[in-house]
This record gives C-alpha cells, structure tokens and sequence, in this order.
C-alpha cells in the first residue's frame, strides 16, 4: 500500500475541484438539482485542509479493522450522497433500506452527508489517516477517491462469502477497474456515463454522431459545448482519437488537448460547462455538447428535441463506490447491505428513483414491472453493445494530476 503523505494541491487542481463543486458532477441534477446545496461553500473551505501539513501519516493501517461486532449489534452507518437513495411519497422513508431492516432485523443509520468527494476526504482522513474510526461502516465516493484510499489502505478487503449476489450480478464493464481489480475493496453503488447530446431543432438537419462532427463540421461553429471536468472531455476526445483512456500516453494528452485547443481557438467550441449545459442545449445556443447520461434521461423526457449518441469510439463512464473504511465497527453488516442491492429487485427499486447507470446485471424485468420506460432505456441499463462500448479513465499519479489538470485549466480558462 502507498503510503499516505499530506496532499498538496496545485492552483490548477484547486481551481477544477471548485469548478465541480460549483456547477461539475458534485450538482449533478437527480429529478432536480441533487448533490448540491450548502456543501459547495464548505467543500471549497475544506479544499485547505487537503494541503494541510498538520495530520500524521498513517503507519500501517493498511485494512485494519477493530472486532467486528455485527452478530450482536444489528446496525449499520452509511454515509452517501444527498438524494442518492429511492425516497417514499413522504420523503421521510427509503422503502428499499426499509425492506433491507425487516428481512435483516439490522437497523441503517442512514446520513446523507457527502455534498462532495473533496469535503468528504477532508471530513474522515484525520481518523484514518491516525488509524482511529471514522463512526462508519460504509461509505460512497467517486472512484478517483476509492483509488486513493485504496491505495493509502485505509479500506478494509471484503469478505467474498458476504457477497454472493455482489459476485455473481456485477455487470462485466464494471468488474475489474485498473485501481480495484477484481472490485477486492469496493462495489459500484451506481455508474455515470457521459455522451453526446444533441438538440434536433438547432441541429438544422446536421449530422453529430461524433467528437470529430462537433469540433469538425464549421456549421456548428459557436454551438458546441464540452465539459469542466477534466477526464470527460479529455476521455471523449481520446476515444475519438483512437486511444483508450485506460492506457493513454502523455503525448496522447497532449494531442487531444491541442486538439480541443485548435476548436477554441476557431470558436467551434461556445464553452466548457459543468451541468449548466442543460439550459443552453434545451434553448438550442447548444446544437450538441458532452453531457452527463444522468441529466440526458430528464431532458429527453422535458424536451422532445433533445436526444443523444453513443458514438461508435466508444463513452466514458465512471462510478460512485460502496467502501468499508478501516476500524468500522459492523464490516459484516455493511457486506450484507452491500449484497442486497446487488439482488435485481432492490437495484431495480433504486434504479427507478436515481435513473442512472444499474451495475447489477438481472435488473432489467425487475425494473420493468415499476418503469417500462426506464427498462428499456441504454442510458440506465445499457445493453451488451452499449457497454462494450463503455471506457475508464485510467488512475493517475499525483504528478501527472497536477500537470494533466494544469493543462486542461489553461485549455479552459480556469
């Protein structure tokens, strides 16, 4: 395991992390705008304790746990994102957690307190970082921070005999990412897919079925949107290249950064968004853009003129993660509420309300008998085609963060 050391940021990192936070996949929109709300302000303050130089390294934490007390105390605590859990009529109950403490007898204390991944880090690496626990037994981050924490050893392996439907249901395009092989330490709570969408009207009969037909085609010059987030733009347009984002070079970086570069500088791309692209695309000042399949999914249903592609290169997907830190109190607890939403009719439950990617593979006819449409949607369940097609940016080293985002801010004005 690597060993831990205090992170400092630099300029260009700080500057992507607030673009997320203000407007980036942390205020992604979930039926309305989810994830975000008061925890940008704290998230951007947070941001300093990230370089602080205060807190001790960790000295072998790697998978430390304390003794599990799950067989007397049926409890868990899961910390996840706000909104990221089907909710009743009431708002006050999740029907399928509910479900999960009746069959179980295993109360969840269930908190939605991660506004973002950057705030959180801040809020549990003192404990972990100390080898203390964090009062959780299971939490939910992007995979760029599951890598980190991976790394550092400061999650615990999961036990296989707890997760049987986990093994078996697991969706084969998010089975085995370059910073979790064989998902040792995590599973998928949801996938985020990013593709090309497209409004018909201020299309005017042109065609996008491409990276290329958006930087390409001079008709849709000032029209064109890319995103703020670093490895969507960038993994869109290496695909388009030819180069797999999971194995890409620092040449190809650059390549596809002065390949975007030139579309700036001919004004063929209008500007580089975080999910505010929705209200240009809805308008037509966007005739196409990179965008979130997440936000697609409700504006294809809003607005009858916008639509999308999966283009023949392929699409990038990342994942939110189910994680049990070091020193929680209930691991055997938290694997069973893991393996749960890995049964189709609970994942279909929580397909339903989130509308995003379902890694469970099975769900489709359980998802059915709630929301035909959203079973048969490419963009909630892909099928085998669509997620051949589907692509992971690979892990980076802290250098080539600094100098990969340092670039992309130049590229984007940050």
């Amino acid at each position: 395991m690597e060993q831990y050391e205090p992170d400092r940021l630099s300029p260009a990192q700080v500057a992507a992390m607030r673009r997320s936070l203000r407007n980036g996949r942390a205020a992604l929109s979930r039926r309305s705008l989810l994830r975000a709300g008061t925890g940008g302000a704290l998230a951007v303050g947070a941001l300093g304790t990230l370089s602080a130089c205060g807190i001790p390294a960790a000295k072998n934490t790697a998978g430390v746990s304390s003794e599990d007390h799950s067989a007397k105390e049926k409890e868990i605590a899961f910390s996840n994102w706000t909104e990221y859990m089907d909710v009743d009529d009431s708002g006050k109950h999740h029907p399928s957690l509910d479900a999960f403490t009746r069959r179980t007898g295993i109360k969840v204390k269930y908190t939605e307190d991660i506004n973002d991944n950057v705030e959180f880090f801040g809020k549990i690496k003192p404990q972990l970082a100390a080898g203390q626990a964090t009062g959780r037994d299971l939490i939910c981050v992007t995979d760029w921070l599951a890598a980190r924490l991976i790394r550092f050893g400061w999650v615990q392996k999961l036990d296989p005999s707890n997760l049987p439907n986990a093994f078996m249901n697991l969706s084969q395009q998010f089975r085995s990412p370059d910073w979790d092989p064989g998902r040792a330490y995590s599973y998928p709570w949801q996938g985020i897919s990013t593709v090309i969408a497209y409004n018909k009207k201020a299309l005017d009969g042109e065609e996008v079925k491409s990276v290329s037909d958006m930087l390409d085609n001079p008709k849709l010059k000032g029209r064109i949107g890319f995103l703020s987030e670093m490895r969507d733009s960038i993994g869109m347009t290496l695909l388009d290249m030819g180069k797999d984002p999971a194995k890409f070079s620092d040449d190809d970086y650059d390549a596809a950064i002065a390949r975007l570069q030139k579309a700036v500088d001919q004004g063929q791309i209008r500007r580089f968004t975080g999910n505010d692209y929705t209200s240009d695309l809805t308008k037509g000042d966007l005739a196409a853009c990179i965008a979130w399949a997440g936000d697609v999914v409700q504006l294809k249903a809003d607005t009858p003129d916008v639509d999308f592609v999966i283009p023949d290169s392929g699409y990038m997907t990342s994942t939110d993660n189910l994680l049990i830190p070091n020193k929680a109190r209930h691991k055997a607890n938290a694997e069973r509420l893991i393996d749960y939403y890995y049964e189709p009719k609970p994942a279909a439950e929580l397909a339903a309300y989130i509308n995003y990617v379902c890694p469970v593979d099975g769900v489709k006819a359980e998802l059915a008998k709630i929301d035909e449409d959203a079973a048969n949607n490419p963009l909630i369940i892909p099928d085998a085609a669509m997620a051949a097609k589907s692509h992971a940016f690979r892990s980076l080293s802290q250098k080539e963060e600094t100098a990969y985002e340092e670039k992309f801010a130049k590229l984007t004005g940050a």
